[in-house]
C-alpha cells in the first residue's frame, strides 16, 4: 500500500483499489491505520463532479520503509576522499565537521550552569541528530555517563575511525576543561551503546 501511494501520490482510495484489486472500503481501512502510524497523509481536493475526495500521499517518516542508499553513499565518499587527498586530506574533513558541531553545540550547552544541565543539553542535541542519548549518574566513580543507544553515522564511522575521535575531542571541548572526558563503550567494538564518562577534573 506505501508503495502503491509512493508511486501515485497524489492518489484516491479509489485510484489504489483499482491498482491493487481490492475494495475501496479494504483501501481506506488501510489507509487510515497508516495515517495513525503517521506514515501518510491526506488532504482534500475536487473529485468527479465537483466532490470532494482525499488525496493520499506518503510522509517523510514512511521514507524508512524503502531503499536508503545513504550509508553506502557515505562510505564510497569517504574512501574516494582518501583516495584523492590521502589520510591527511580526510582528517582535515573530519576536523572541519567537528569545529561545525562545535559551533552549533556550544551555544546551548555552554548557557547551562551545572554540569548535569549541561550533559542533559548536550543528550537532548545528540537525541535530534538521532543517537538516542540519555545522562545517567555514575556515583561509584563520581561521574556522569553519557549513553548514545544508537550511531545513525555506523557505516560512515565503520569508514572513517576519525569521525569516532572528532566525537570524542567534540564533547572534550564542548563541556571544557572542567571535566574529563573518556569513552568506556563503543558501538564499533561490539558493544550496544557508545558509553562515555564525564568526571570533574
Amino acid at each position: 500500500m506505501l508503495e502503491e501511494v509512493k508511486r501515485g501520490g497524489p492518489v484516491t482510495a479509489e485510484t489504489l483499489a483499482l491498482q491493487l484489486g481490492i475494495t475501496g472500503m479494504a483501501v481506506r481501512q488501510h489507509l487510515d491505520r497508516l495515517e495513525q502510524s503517521g506514515l501518510v497523509h491526506h488532504e482534500i481536493g475536487g473529485g468527479a463532479r465537483g466532490r470532494p475526495s482525499k488525496l493520499w500521499r506518503v510522509t517523510r517518516r514512511a521514507e524508512g520503509y524503502f531503499p536508503d542508499a545513504h550509508s553506502a553513499l557515505a562510505s564510497d565518499l569517504i574512501a574516494q576522499t582518501r583516495q584523492a587527498f590521502g589520510e591527511e586530506g580526510l582528517e582535515r574533513l573530519v576536523a572541519l565537521r567537528t569545529a561545525e558541531q562545535q559551533r552549533a553545540y556550544s551555544p546551548r550547552v555552554a548557557a547551562k550552569k551545572t554540569l548535569k544541565a549541561r550533559l542533559e543539553a548536550l543528550a537532548r542535541i545528540r537525541s535530534e541528530e538521532g543517537y538516542m542519548a540519555e545522562v545517567r549518574r555514575e556515583p561509584e566513580y563520581g561521574a556522569w555517563l553519557l549513553l548514545e543507544h544508537h550511531c545513525p553515522i555506523c557505516a560512515a564511522a565503520r569508514a572513517c575511525s576519525g569521525l569516532c575521535r572528532g566525537e570524542l575531542s567534540l564533547f572534550q571541548r564542548v563541556l571544557g576543561d572542567s571535566v574529563r572526558v573518556e569513552r568506556v563503550s563503543h558501538i564499533l567494538a561490539g558493544a550496544d551503546r557508545c558509553a562515555y564518562r564525564v568526571t570533574p577534573a
